[in-house]
């Protein structure tokens, strides 16, 4: 639909279905971020040279763009790493507040950014770690979530799409119970961004985080919103330079949110880089994204259930982006490995989510997902060297069956 934006994908015969781990680069996010480093680079915040007065208005220009994007201010925007820094920045700081008899509650179907931050919060400030399940469409069990929610919550973490599943859940819901309880709520959108509209100003969640390089911006930076009084609640992650107020021999104040988080040199020109990315993807609008993800997940789950032997993981009707499987018999690595031969990208491995592996009965799975970048031939050309690839393997079985008698 949009390949030619795309110069790794222009003009190639790769099939790139991994968008879920990390989605393609357009054309505008390199010049936005190779313009910085030729024409202005410069640090931010302090400096009073034309380049460094340049550098910091863009910074907080690109942070404005996030926080338009997502319905936030600015001042509730703190730019990290990544995805997994926002949420280890809250869960760290929540460990130092927690208690024994406190409670934080996840699902299953977490990736481990937001299951391990928040276990290891648990077992350092002697809190205790609630999970609720999902039903066997993949879709989060609200009535076990809602019964393991208690007053004694301080916490509630969940993921808006499954990285696994592809299921939306219902996060509205979710926010709503939590706040019943006085819990905070963080989301993880890092799946979701690239899909769906979201507005923070209506959703109401406390925290929101998600990565650029999953929607078509750049590694190294991440996003953290925070309601404002919420983002006061948290210790500083890190200490050092640009997060201080003052600094004596015998203490130090720190400045305000969002500054007291991002300590140190920030990720500058991958801060304008996502913004960029933003931009790309408010020109082209979330109804055509949307339209396009369910052509191309209603083609691939249609093809992969003519499979006599395949097991879709999730099976709801709310999912997007995104389908794992397995083939009985068959493991995923091999058809990943053929695939590949074929230049097709895909993910094979647990995808940074053992629990909900194991949970489902199925050590590993193969994944496929898409980007705006990816076209229904795409699909069917995937289906296809699947289907040549299960073929093979099945004429291997019965060639080893036949020997061994």
């Amino acid at each position: 639909m949009y390949k030619d934006d795309f110069p790794l994908l222009k003009n190639n015969p790769l099939i790139y279905l991994d968008t879920a781990a990390s989605a393609q680069k357009p054309v505008c996010v390199l010049q936005t971020m190779d313009n910085f480093y030729r024409n202005f680079y410069a640090n931010v915040h302090r400096g009073q040279c034309d380049i460094a007065v340049q550098a910091t208005e863009a910074y907080e220009t690109a942070r404005q763009t996030v926080a338009q994007f997502i319905g936030a201010t600015p001042s509730d925007i703190v730019f990290t790493k990544s995805a997994t820094e926002a949420i280890n920045l809250v869960a760290n700081s929540y460990a130092w507040t927690l208690k024994a008899g406190d409670e934080v509650l996840i699902s299953i179907a977490e990736h481990h950014a937001n299951f391990v931050p928040w276990q290891q919060a648990c077992l350092k400030s002697g809190a205790t770690l609630k999970i609720a399940g999902i039903l066997p469409d993949g879709t989060l069990d609200m009535t076990d979530f809602n019964m393991k929610l208690s007053p004694r919550t301080k916490v509630v973490a969940l993921t808006h799409i499954s990285n696994v599943l592809g299921t939306i859940n219902p996060i509205e819901q979710a926010i709503q119970a939590a706040h019943r309880v006085g819990a905070r709520i963080l989301i993880d959108a890092s799946q979701s961004v690239a899909h769906l509209p979201i507005d923070v100003s209506v959703l109401k969640c406390d925290f929101l985080a998600f990565s650029g390089h999953k929607i078509y911006g750049p590694t190294g930076i991440g996003v953290l919103y925070g309601q404002a009084d919420a983002l006061k609640e948290l210790q500083p992650y890190q200490y050092g330079g640009d997060m201080i107020k003052e600094v004596f021999v015998d203490k130090t104040t720190f400045a305000e949110p969002p500054a007291c988080f991002e300590a140190g040199t920030p990720p500058i020109a991958e801060a304008l880089g996502l913004a960029a990315a933003l931009e790309y993807i408010h020109h082209i609008g979330f109804k055509k994204i949307q339209e396009h993800d369910q052509v191309l997940s209603s083609c691939a789950l249609s093809g992969l259930e003519n499979f006599p032997n395949g097991d879709i993981l999730g099976k709801s009707h709310s999912k997007t982006g995104l389908v794992s499987f397995n083939i009985k018999g068959i493991h995923p690595s091999d058809l990943a490995f053929i695939l590949a031969k074929e230049n097709i990208c895909v993910r094979v491995g647990h995808h940074c989510a053992m629990p909900l592996h194991q949970a489902l009965g199925h050590p590993l799975s193969l994944r496929i997902s898409f980007g705006i970048y990816n076209t229904q031939t795409d699909v069917q050309v995937f289906l296809e060297a699947l289907q040549k690839a299960v073929s093979f393997f099945k004429k291997d079985m019965l060639w080893t069956s036949n020997i061994m008698r």
